[in-house]
């Protein structure tokens, strides 16, 4: 396993970003500004490697063009309208199977919370890198998975390590266990402070639906109010 951000020796010395190679990119995140960031960084081929083949801003989107270009590695945002960057992997089929240049997945992330590494690493993702990460060092990290390594983030690597070395699995959260995955969404954006006809449009449904998952999020975690809720997704770092 190989981590990467402030890694030593990752540029000029004959590493993963040797002269002549390519790897063709996807980048799925629901933020287009990001997006447009992360392409800006390291989309240049020439210099970098990365050609960027496709982009995706949510779950229906990354899976059509995924399909489309299959390329080598794609960078995965976990939080997506759509179901998260875990039914992305879900939905990956034959393009990660394929006996022939399989598609691997690098998670892009600004969360830390041991949910959402775990949730994309059992779901096959090769890595976690989070969004803090230069662009040298997620060129490097998109070359090493490429070619099979697993790369994470320092932080997240010892806590990696150790969730999958222990023989009992990780600690379940009951409470939010009880939740669907559709009011996992509902419940990070509520807690980002977004309005119900925001978050209706980030995942693709009405308002009406989305007061139905607010009501059942409160009810099976027994809360009052989206105070509540706030404080208490905020203490388990779902925010």
């Amino acid at each position: 396993m190989t981590t990467t951000e402030g890694t030593e020796g990752t540029e000029g010395t004959g590493g993963p970003t040797g002269p002549g190679r390519r790897v063709r990119v996807v980048l799925v995140d629901d933020h287009r500004m990001f997006r447009a960031g992360v392409q800006a960084e390291i989309g240049d081929t020439r210099t970098t490697g990365v050609e960027v083949v496709g982009e995706a801003g949510d779950v229906e989107q990354a899976a059509s063009v995924i399909a489309a270009t299959r390329p080598d590695v794609v960078l995965l945002d976990v939080h997506l309208p759509g179901g998260g960057g875990v039914e992305v992997l879900r939905r990956r089929g034959g393009a990660v199977s394929a006996a022939q240049q399989p598609v691997r997945f690098l998670a892009l992330s600004v969360s830390d919370a041991a949910e959402d590494v775990i949730g994309v690493i059992r779901g096959g993702a090769r890595g976690y890198v989070t969004k803090t990460i230069t662009g040298a060092d997620l060129v490097n990290a998109i070359f090493r998975v490429a070619d099979g390594d697993a790369v994470f983030s320092p932080r997240l690597a010892g806590f990696v390590l150790d969730a999958f070395a222990s023989s009992d699995a990780p600690p379940v959260d009951e409470d939010l266990d009880r939740l669907t995955q559709r009011e996992r969404e509902v419940l990070r954006l509520i807690a980002r402070g977004y309005a119900y006809k925001e978050i209706a449009k980030q995942l693709f449904i009405s308002v009406k639906t989305v007061e139905s998952h607010v009501s059942a999020v409160l009810r099976k975690l027994q809360l009052s109010n989206r105070h509540e809720l706030t404080r208490w997704a905020t203490a388990r770092r779902l925010v």
